[in-house]
């Protein structure tokens, strides 16, 4: 399969939980693993996917569900999918992962999501640039992989950031991946707090440091894509930066990820509210697998549509709750809402009418969304 097959699968789809077969658990670092599901064949075409994309897995936790968003890191392979997983020290689900999930145990994972994926037909034969922070690499460790099969004339430039070299993810598959393509992946890894031959790699990644990259090590004009994922002021730097020395927008992915887990909607029932008898409401219609429902949101609870709409239907398809996977996405048919975040939907979409329904809030009496379209 080519890449550019393989972006044609980008398009939204409704997002839904299949139980798969936990086929591995492979150790990265001293707190990160890679995780592999096996797809049976009747779910093959429902967990298509394309390279960069992520999948929320849930999890009943302490008799709490618990969801949580992680990257594809390998290439489209028809059969099995594997995510990588870093533990977070205050993350629920990360710390699950790490101590609990074994081979052969069932967990549900819902379908691929995302747009951190090539916009360019003839990206195979360009020159792409990824800048990752930590588990920022995940998703392009399956970017790369597949830019780099698709043709012999691709190339792949990779800056890679960590505190140290016992901290990178998937160091023996990116050794790999130079090895095989020795001439056509530039892989460059920064270390913040481990001294390298090269100062221009040692230290933390700030403005300075990251135009010395440029001006060194990657040329922007030479590029014709690039992807960031990471934090937020490193991806945000980025941007500026790039946008500063004349990248054009378009051809900038990017991609964050948060720490933690989500603070907004943490279960699947959405959060309790009780409202006084007299208190004013708003009033959210919602059609959701073509049915439709009612819920009313009393204005002290300031409560997010999702929060709304998983009291009435617990099945609402969300995974990160901040604003930043995309995956609670609606279009608002009537009525206005406020957006409070938003690191998922493009302009495009915007202009369209859909928001992110766990960031935003109704501002007028009546608002109706729609799952479906």
């Amino acid at each position: 399969m080519t890449l550019t097959t393989e972006v044609r699968t980008t398009g939204r789809r409704r997002a839904r939980f299949h139980a798969l077969r936990v086929a591995g658990v492979r150790p990265l670092t001293a707190d990160a693993v890679e995780v592999t599901f096996d797809i049976p064949e009747d779910l093959a075409d429902a967990f298509d996917y394309a390279p960069g994309q992520y999948v929320a897995l849930r999890a009943v936790i302490d008799g709490e569900e618990v969801r949580r968003s992680y990257s594809i890191c390998r290439p489209p392979a028809r059969g099995s999918l594997a995510v990588g997983i870093k533990r977070d020290p205050r993350g629920r689900f990360s710390t699950w992962a790490q101590t609990e999930l074994r081979p052969g145990d069932e967990i549900d994972v819902m379908s691929p999501q995302g747009t951190f994926v090539s916009t360019r037909t003839d990206v195979a034969t360009g020159h792409v640039v990824g800048i990752a922070a930590g588990s920022g690499i995940t998703p392009i460790m399956s970017l790369a992989a597949s830019v780099l099969a698709a043709r012999d004339d691709s190339t792949f430039t990779l800056v890679y950031t960590n505190r140290s070299s016992t901290d990178v993810m998937f160091a023996d598959d990116l050794a790999d991946l130079k090895d095989r393509y020795p001439s056509r992946l530039a892989l460059h890894h920064v270390l913040s707090r481990e001294q390298r031959s090269a100062p221009v790699l040692s230290g933390r990644i700030d403005e300075e440091r990251l135009r010395l990259i440029l001006a060194a090590l990657v040329r922007p004009e030479t590029v014709d894509e690039w992807f960031l994922c990471g934090p937020f002021d490193l991806v945000q730097l980025c941007r500026d930066v790039l946008a500063d020395v004349g990248v054009p927008s378009p051809r900038v992915r990017f991609e964050l990820f948060t720490t933690g887990e989500s603070a907004a909607a943490g279960s699947g029932d959405g959060r309790p509210v009780v409202a006084r008898d007299d208190e004013p409401t708003w009033t959210i219609d919602f059609r959701l697998d073509g049915t439709s429902a009612t819920v009313t949101s009393p204005l002290s609870a300031h409560e997010s549509i999702l929060n709304a709409a998983l009291r009435a239907r617990p099945d609402v398809p969300f995974a990160c709750a901040g604003g930043v996977c995309g995956t609670c996405r609606a279009r608002v048919v009537s009525g206005s809402v406020q957006m409070t975040e938003n690191y998922a939907l493009e302009p495009d979409e915007l202009e369209r009418g859909y928001v992110l329904t766990c960031q935003s809030h109704p501002t007028s009496d009546r608002v109706v969304v729609d799952y479906d379209v």
